[in-house]
């Protein structure tokens, strides 16, 4: 038997033999580039970005550009040059206003939304005869004709947390003659009895709503009226930067702002008939309502005199806002309370220019 030798490529002639041969790596990687090498690339592309500024039209925006990078980079170059042309127009008019000396022309008033605000009828005349009337008797007048001293009972919610405890104790350092007393599950219907015979002249209840202050209920007795406030913005003692000692148990100074219609009138006299009518000036201290676009900021300073002319502050604390949600005539009633004003946020809110307080 004559056996002969057949080659390999022949015996699998009908499959085809891939030789795979390996690639050679490359050390920096495709994507991947050297740091020269990209700064360089990097500086022609701004440079043709730099040139190609020219071929667009005037009326053409920067919002249409599709290319992210190069749409940020006209931004921030427009924007950059707004900015010095902004700066020397300003130096031009100081330098102006000082080469005119007193000849100048007097400074512009910038535009606010405080002075564009909306003409309000209810706007308070200080020297009216019927608000005058109105004062002398009203549910206050005891209180500023010196007849009774306030004694304000602070409360809270039910099961009060910690942060809530902290703020009424708080507000009992900065109002005089305040007591804070916890509810137990008693109604306010039950509590206002027991405040009036006790010679109470408020109860100022706090509520909570996830751990945080963030309702208040000032009611004044025996007769009303009853006011009710949401918090927020509340900052403790201690968590006000520069903060400095406690306050001292002397009667502070009243400052209220900004209270200019007869809503807002009604509310600075509720506030003020919280504190004695004679501050003791020796202390130093002033308890601040300030009235911005109906927003009620609270501060607690204390006077500083460093020398015959300079005059510092130093907060003592706490701090919150308030705004006003509804205005009741009586004490609290709140099923058959009379409600002399109600914040009807899509009808009162429409126009960013008119206030109510």
């Amino acid at each position: 038997m004559d056996v002969s030798e057949v080659p390999v490529s022949q015996v699998d002639s009908g499959t085809k033999w891939m030789k795979r041969t390996p690639k050679k790596k490359n050390r920096g990687g495709n994507g991947e580039k050297r740091g020269p090498q990209r700064k360089v690339e990097e500086e022609e592309d701004e440079k043709k970005m730099e040139n190609s500024e020219g071929v667009f039209p005037p009326n053409f925006s920067v919002s249409e550009i599709k290319n992210k990078q190069r749409r940020h980079h006209m931004f921030m170059k427009i924007k950059q040059e707004k900015r010095k042309l902004k700066l020397q127009v300003k130096k031009k008019k100081k330098k102006e206003r000082e080469a005119l000396g007193d000849k100048a022309p007097p400074k512009e008033v910038p535009k606010t939304i405080e002075n564009q605000r909306v003409y309000d009828e209810t706007t308070v005349d200080p020297e009216d005869e019927e608000v005058a009337f109105d004062e002398g008797t009203d549910e206050f007048s005891a209180y500023f004709n010196g007849l009774t001293n306030p004694k304000v009972l602070i409360t809270t919610s039910d099961r009060p947390r910690g942060r809530t405890v902290r703020f009424c104790e708080q507000l009992a350092t900065v109002i005089p003659n305040a007591h804070v007393y916890y509810r137990r599950g008693l109604a306010l219907k039950r509590v206002i009895p027991q405040c009036v015979a006790r010679n109470f002249t408020y109860l100022m209840v706090v509520n909570e709503d996830r751990k945080m202050p963030n309702g208040l209920v000032l009611c004044h007795l025996p007769d009303g009226p009853t006011a009710h406030f949401k918090v927020s913005s509340v900052r403790l003692r201690k968590e006000i930067k520069r903060r400095g000692k406690d306050p001292t148990e002397h009667s502070p100074e009243v400052i209220l702002n900004n209270f200019s219609t007869r809503l807002g009138h009604s509310i600075g006299r509720l506030f003020a008939a919280l504190f004695p009518q004679d501050p003791q000036f020796i202390g130093r201290q002033a308890a601040t309502f300030h009235n911005q676009r109906d927003f009620i900021f609270f501060r607690f300073h204390r006077y500083i005199f460093k020398n015959e002319k300079k005059v510092g502050i130093q907060e003592l604390g706490p701090r919150f806002t308030l705004k006003l949600r509804s205005l009741q005539k009586g004490t609290f009633d709140s099923k058959y309370g009379e409600y002399e004003w109600v914040l009807k946020r899509h009808e009162m809110d429409a126009c960013r220019r008119k206030f109510q307080l």
